[in-house]
């Protein structure tokens, strides 16, 4: 009966160690941010959900245009995103940034693609093979919308990294006078350019994967990427500026095709500090990976009208499930490196 009452005794004592093990950031307070683009929501909202199951208090995601990002969490006021397009992204990082800041793992390597596209009918009855097209009369003609003599382009919002890139191809490729970049809310301009495609009207616009938009107007059918006229890298692609041009893209215009844009990493940006003092989000972070096509997917079900809060934890639940073993291997790997 000793024996017996001894060993209940230890499984007590052992009972708060093992939670603990299982809950490494129980108490500890973490400050995310994400993007403004909602196609990047998704993998924001898993990250949450891995930090919760680690114990960690995850407050409310501060939503940040990117050059404020980088500065907050350089400073410490917010620990970490899930968003970093790199390189990209470089050029909007604060002087010193990496004494404070670390990028960590890779969301999906080399996912970040970017382009300009239009619709396919078009391009195939212009010829359109680059933005240099852009300059001919009857282009210009076709694609103007609000008729002010110009193409419109459904572009980025300001303070977007791409806005920085498409202005500076406007500039160098000597197009501000035929293109129009629309520069309002991204999901707002992509919606109303899908509905003057369904409507038999020409699109042009840019976008990049992973994205809704490559979901519902398929590249090679309904669109097309089309080339810059040459390689004319902002101060921040040099470095990458062979990342520019790139092969096997369906739906392109030509193979390889002249993206303009450096095909980018996405990965997650936190906070030095926070990592140093937390392991196990340290390990999930390193870890955590997604398929492009599943972020398409829920992307495209965001679209379709379900994007509340409700609506992505659900898509966060229902992914879980289907990927339970990974799921599972990403929590352990985390909870060793507490340890």
């Amino acid at each position: 009966m000793k024996r017996i009452l001894f060993v209940l005794l230890l499984l007590t004592l052992a009972m708060p160690a093992l939670a603990d093990q299982q809950k490494p950031g129980k108490g500890i307070k973490v400050h995310p941010a994400r993007a403004t683009w909602n196609t990047g929501y998704f993998q924001e909202a898993l990250v949450r959900e891995g930090l919760k199951e680690l114990g960690f208090k995850v407050k409310k995601t501060k939503e940040l245009q990117n050059a404020l990002f980088y500065q907050a969490v350089t400073l410490g006021d917010v620990d970490y995103w899930t968003n970093g397009w790199f390189p990209n992204h470089n050029s909007q990082l604060p002087k010193n940034a990496y004494a404070k800041i670390e990028k960590v793992g890779y969301v999906v390597k080399a996912g970040g693609l970017q382009g300009y596209l239009v619709s396919k009918k078009e391009a195939d009855k212009y010829n359109i093979k680059s933005l240099d097209d852009f300059k001919r009369p009857e282009v210009k003609k076709a694609f103007d919308a609000n008729g002010d003599g110009k193409a419109d382009l459904t572009a980025c919002p300001a303070g977007w990294g791409c806005e920085k890139v498409i202005t500076h191809h406007l500039k160098v490729y000597g197009l501000n006078d035929s293109i129009n970049p629309v520069k309002a809310s991204y999901s707002a301009s992509m919606a109303d350019a899908l509905a003057r495609y369904n409507a038999g009207q020409p699109i042009f616009f840019y976008t990049w994967a992973p994205n809704w938009t490559i979901f519902k107007l398929k590249p090679g059918k309904d669109v097309v990427w089309i080339n810059v006229p040459k390689i004319m890298p902002v101060e921040a692609q040099k470095i990458a500026e062979d990342r520019m041009t790139v092969s096997g893209v369906e739906g392109a215009v030509s193979d390889p095709i002249k993206l303009g844009f450096v095909v980018s990493d996405i990965r997650i940006v936190a906070n030095k500090k926070f990592l140093a003092k937390n392991p196990a989000a340290k390990k999930f972070f390193e870890v955590f990976t997604l398929p492009l096509d599943d972020i398409n997917a829920q992307n495209t079900l965001m679209q379709n009208g379900e994007k509340s809060q409700k609506d992505i934890k659900r898509h966060v639940k229902n992914w879980i499930k289907k990927n339970q073993k990974t799921w599972d291997s990403w929590l352990t790997a985390a909870r060793h490196a507490a340890k």
